[in-house]
């Protein structure tokens, strides 16, 4: 059985994974949600992207959303690619926040910590222990 705090650690993950999914939503435009609006203008007003390339980084957001889910199935699971995986996607996901940082500066204060615990190396495999070993 897994210790709580890899469950909770993996929980974690996959719920973030999922709130990326509004940026997804929002920027596509699938649906207008007022906490992240629609928009095509980032970086405070200094980088238009225009609708086609907003439709690019609400796909970002997407792949974000995968990546973190996938990740944190890989991480419970113990498959080697997790972790990796769990790497691109944090840095992904800072990029995309910060693109966007007024709306999406609370869901990236998690992607440091996750940064700091992948390069805990070793520490990590004590924290989210691979099943089987």
């Amino acid at each position: 059985m897994l210790p709580l705090l890899s469950i909770a650690i993996v929980i974690i993950l996959g719920i973030h994974g999922l709130i990326h999914l509004m940026g997804f939503v929002a920027y596509w435009p699938l649906k207008e949600m007022p906490q992240l609006a629609y928009k095509t203008v980032f970086l405070d007003g200094r980088l238009e992207l225009g609708a086609n390339r907003t439709r690019i980084y609400s796909v970002l957001w997407l792949l974000t959303a995968i990546g973190f889910v996938a990740a944190a199935i890989a991480l419970i699971a113990g498959w080697g690619w997790g972790q990796p995986l769990l790497l691109a996607v944090t840095l992904l996901s800072l990029v995309i926040t910060a693109l966007d940082w007024t709306p999406a500066f609370r869901g990236a204060v998690i992607d440091p910590v996750i940064l700091v615990l992948l390069l805990m190396g070793p520490q990590l495999a004590r924290i989210l222990p691979q099943i089987g070993s």
